[in-house]
């Protein structure tokens, strides 16, 4: 079994689910998993985990996120992008661009965002976007999210292609409809690309088909991003070989356990490695118990 990360340039057209199917195909094992939906018309970095490192999936879907959108001016959809039905259209001539930079400018820092009814959250046990489909509107509550960085790239009006840095759960459809309604003329979302995820970026990624190129040319391994790579900001620490057993466990470790003199602060998370130079997973500090005590194991016993 591959046990590691792809950082897959999904194309348009696939969801998500779709990416991690082809990829079950062309890799020959099951345990796959994505880091966080894209909707089948946005493209870009979808990092996506294989075997043992699919315990980082709740990991990279925290991670910051940018994007490159462009916002249409003047239309408001049922989806907030494109491809919905338009509920109204505005004029937009009397838009000046200023006001409009003004505008998105407004939209940095925490922010109280509405879900969109096509999403994939649920409510009730039901998707959203199912209810949505049956013509069902729920109310859905405001969720905090912070908008790191807004850069203007491109202004067309009615048009505005825009780079969006953000947290996880921000919905990049939904920004541009409420920056629509705080103008006064509404907006949807024309085009989405996502650029980066943590340390992921679309400078870095493969296409599906450069995966199945690389595995039958026997370069996969060139590909796939080790588990460990992804906390290279970590300081790495190893055990020695008589407390092994301790880490194969899961149990916490003292410091006197360590190979290197090594007496971190308090909560400071390091890599944890056996002798072999195996990787274990991410332990932290415990100052009250002065020991190591396990975050995220990766390490199986059963390989």
């Amino acid at each position: 079994m591959i046990h590691g990360v792809l950082n897959i340039e999904k194309e348009k057209g696939y969801t998500s689910h779709d990416v991690v199917a082809k990829l079950r195909g062309i890799l020959g094992q099951k345990k796959i998993g994505h880091t966080g939906t894209l909707d089948p018309d946005a493209t870009g970095v979808l990092p996506v985990c294989l075997g043992k490192a699919t315990k980082l999936c709740d990991m990279l879907t925290d991670k910051s996120k940018t994007y490159e959108t462009v916002m249409l001016l003047g239309r408001v959809t049922d989806t907030q992008d494109i491809t919905g039905a338009v509920l109204s259209e505005c004029a937009t001539d009397h838009l000046d661009s200023r006001a409009v930079k003004t505008c998105i400018g407004e939209f940095v820092g925490d922010y109280l965002q509405i879900p969109p009814m096509y999403s994939a959250l649920k409510v009730n046990g039901k998707k959203l976007y199912e209810l949505a489909r049956q013509g069902i509107e729920v109310e859905r509550k405001a969720r905090p999210v912070v908008i790191h960085q807004i850069r203007i790239l491109e202004m067309n009006l009615p048009r505005v292609r825009m780079e969006v840095s953000c947290s996880k759960g921000t919905y990049i459809r939904t920004l541009c409809h409420d920056i629509g309604q705080k103008l006064g003329c509404g907006a949807c979302m024309e085009e989405l690309i996502r650029t980066r995820v943590g340390c992921f970026t679309k400078e870095n990624s493969v296409t599906l088909k450069e995966v199945k190129e690389r595995k039958e040319a026997g370069q996969l391994k060139e590909l796939v991003i080790p588990i460990d790579a992804l906390f290279s900001e970590y300081d790495a620490v190893t055990v020695k070989k008589e407390f092994e057993t301790l880490l194969y466990n899961g149990n916490p470790f003292l410091s006197k356990h360590l190979r290197e003199r090594f007496y971190p602060a308090d909560g400071k998370q390091v890599r944890v490695y056996d002798e072999e130079g195996c990787f274990i997973g991410i332990y932290a500090f415990d100052e009250s118990r002065k020991m190591f005590q396990v975050v995220k194991m990766f390490f199986d016993k059963n390989g």
